[in-house]
């Protein structure tokens, strides 16, 4: 081998060894290696995975915020907007005004209580016998009538939509577990109190009580509160200024309440 062919040889050699360094010290360290390409499946089950913690985290934390903050709105008055607008309802009016546990008679609690869920006070947040009832029922050919508690009213009419669904009762329960896990039975009633709707497009005891009593929440007599309650099955059906059966519904509540033992029976 001639000198010149010597030196090429050992220049080339040289690079070699080099690249070969190089390559292995990449290999090393993993850069030359091409990332790995996940499955369309497996991202898209990782992405629900997130979604599901995400969801999971807000519900927990809207739940918790709500136990102390008074609600801007719920997903009802929100849907009877929607509503309204799409359908053009130009002369519709929502009202709605938050009022303190303290600034509402005592006898309104015990009216909605006597009227939509007497266990209320001893219950985990259903009524497991009610629901019980009202399987056998509708076994037996009768219409399904509802057997919800304050506490699922509270969690539907504040986080959901209207309608009957697997998928909506379902929430349903999972938000029932969370306002009875972190709220005291005195927050579940508030709550409800101020955004039950007591007439189209009027919810909670203030907007309610002034426009059919004149009156301040505070200042609702027994009578009244029962009134009030006795329209909740169904308050665009049913009127308070209007219709027999209110009236003698909202008797019958009355009794309730008394027999109850009034304000005292609810938890202070």
């Amino acid at each position: 081998m001639t000198g010149l062919g010597k030196l090429l040889y050992d220049s080339r050699t040289g690079a070699d060894l080099r690249a070969g360094f190089v390559s292995e010290q990449a290999n090393l360290f993993g850069r030359s290696q091409p990332p790995v390409k996940r499955s369309i499946p497996r991202r898209l089950l990782r992405g629900c995975f997130v979604a599901i913690g995400l969801w999971l985290v807000l519900s927990v934390g809207a739940v918790a915020v709500l136990r102390f903050v008074p609600p801007l709105t719920s997903a009802f008055m929100i849907e009877r907007r929607l509503h309204a607008l799409v359908s053009g309802e130009r002369d519709f009016s929502l009202q709605y005004r938050w009022t303190p546990w303290d600034r509402v008679s005592k006898q309104l609690p015990i009216a909605l209580v006597a009227a939509e869920d007497q266990k209320f006070p001893f219950h985990h947040g259903f009524d497991v016998e009610a629901i019980q009832d009202a399987i056998a029922d509708a076994e037996e050919g009768e219409r399904l009538r509802g057997a919800s508690t304050i506490s699922q009213q509270v969690a539907k009419n504040l986080f959901l939509w209207n309608g009957r669904s697997f998928v909506r009762k379902g929430l349903e329960a999972y938000f029932t577990v969370l306002i009875e896990a972190m709220w005291p039975k005195r927050r579940i009633l508030e709550v409800y109190l101020n955004i039950a709707e007591f007439g189209d497009g009027i919810y909670g005891a203030a907007a309610a009580s002034e426009r059919f009593f004149h009156k301040t929440p505070a200042d609702l007599g027994a009578r009244e509160s029962a009134l009030l309650a006795a329209v909740l099955p169904n308050p665009r059906r049913y009127r308070i200024d209007r219709g027999g059966y209110v009236q003698q519904r909202a008797a019958w509540i009355e009794r309730q309440a008394a027999q109850l033992g009034g304000p005292a029976y609810l938890p202070r």
